[in-house]
């Protein structure tokens, strides 16, 4: 029996509702908002996950509601192959844990910042990004700022990391590169203990 893809459309469709009022409502976004000031200060915990629903701009939204449309459906559709109904499970943990845990740089580093805000689902799709890529390793992965330049998945990744942490270092795009990199890690880590040998068929398509 096959099962239907559910959870990818409907974090596409909360996100998008949910950035769009944000859009419209200041005090809403400015509720939602990752704080880590007001997370450690005042325990507002919920805005480790809340901030991944909710978006800068429809130009900020589009691109990660891109990302998750484009390697959600296949993680998921590939989850739901291996592990039938648990399928769903896992890849909702994935998500949602992917948006907690690329909080955790930013609320080491921020924690004694009230002017440190940030927002956004890139974390989470990180994670979900990085757990495809060690699924399909040989997928032929595009980059978007480069037209027409198509590279495999496996060279797709550690080379997208190592960006990450070149610009995390440099400062000033205003984009929490830390967070793309504490999201890829867990994609990864989430992927291994799922089943070690995704891991092993990674490192095999990257040495062969």
């Amino acid at each position: 029996m096959e099962h239907p893809i559910v959870i990818t459309y409907l974090l596409l469709a909360v996100t998008v509702l949910v950035s769009v009022k944000a859009f419209a409502d200041s005090d809403f976004k400015r509720s939602l908002l990752f704080n880590a000031h007001d997370i450690v200060h005042y325990k507002k915990w919920y805005r480790c996950f809340t901030h991944g629903f909710i978006h800068g701009d429809y130009t900020h939204l589009a691109f990660n509601m891109f990302g998750l449309y484009v390697f959600g459906i296949g993680l998921e559709k590939h989850f739901l192959i291996e592990y039938g109904y648990r399928g769903y499970f896992l890849y909702t943990i994935l998500y949602a844990a992917g948006i907690l845990f690329a909080t955790l740089p930013a609320l080491t580093k921020h924690k004694d910042n009230p002017g440190y805000n940030s927002l956004g689902a890139s974390g989470a799709i990180s994670a979900v990004i990085f757990a495809y890529i060690l699924v399909f390793p040989n997928a032929q992965l595009g980059l978007i700022l480069i037209p027409g330049l198509v590279l495999p998945a496996y060279i797709f990744g550690p080379l997208y990391i190592v960006a990450e942490y070149f610009m995390a270092k440099r400062g000033g795009t205003g984009i929490a590169h830390d967070a793309h990199i504490a999201g890829a890690v867990f994609g990864i880590v989430f992927l291994i203990l799922v089943d070690y040998n995704y891991i092993l068929n990674f490192i095999n398509a990257f040495t062969s």
